[in-house]
């Protein structure tokens, strides 16, 4: 797996992660027949809150984002996208199991939604979400908090000194932090 690490998203972050939302959300948006390159593009742009992002890194250049925002007692993950040159490198797999390990310690039910068909959709079902609805376009998806396996590498990664970045290597916050860490 590439040297990679997560920073706090900042505002001047939206139009990276709109771009990165176009190019890896096209192909599926285009097969539901719902893509409008500047509404994916403003989408984003109208619910973009950094203070709830992270930004995802490889080798230090921007590579992906992930949110996780807080609403009605659980949270939603949200604008998760990578890059296409780093999908398929576990990346992606260990930025969502490190974010859902924190969850779950703190026994937080996890939503998001992903479009009908998307691949990505594969990747929450490992990881423990079920369907909850469908409509013609999204899968809204669940997770109930399970318990948590203690000595995972992310949860070391965590614990362990900053790289001379100021970056640990891989590491995410907790859900109840991830936010409030950033401001």
């Amino acid at each position: 797996m590439a040297d990679w690490g997560t920073r706090p998203a900042s505002a001047a972050d939206v139009e990276a992660v709109a771009e990165l939302r176009a190019l890896v959300l096209r192909p599926d948006l285009e097969r539901l027949g719902r893509y409008d390159e500047q509404r994916v593009r403003q989408r984003l742009r109208d619910g973009f809150v950094p203070a709830h992002t992270r930004v995802i890194e490889v080798g230090g250049a921007f590579a992906g984002c992930v949110s996780l925002r807080p609403a009605d007692g659980v949270h939603w993950l949200e604008h998760f996208y990578l890059a296409p040159q780093v999908q398929g490198s576990g990346i992606g797999t260990a930025v969502l199991r490190g974010l859902l390990e924190r969850c779950d310690r703190e026994g937080a039910l996890v939503r998001l939604n992903v479009l009908r068909g998307s691949p990505a959709r594969r990747l929450y079902e490992r990881h423990g979400f079920t369907v909850e609805t469908e409509d013609p376009v999204d899968v809204f998806m669940v997770r109930e908090p399970t318990s948590t396996v203690r000595g995972s590498p992310l949860a070391a990664q965590d614990e362990a000194e900053p790289t001379p970045t100021g970056r640990h290597r891989g590491a995410l916050y907790s859900a109840s932090s991830w936010w409030s860490a950033q401001t």
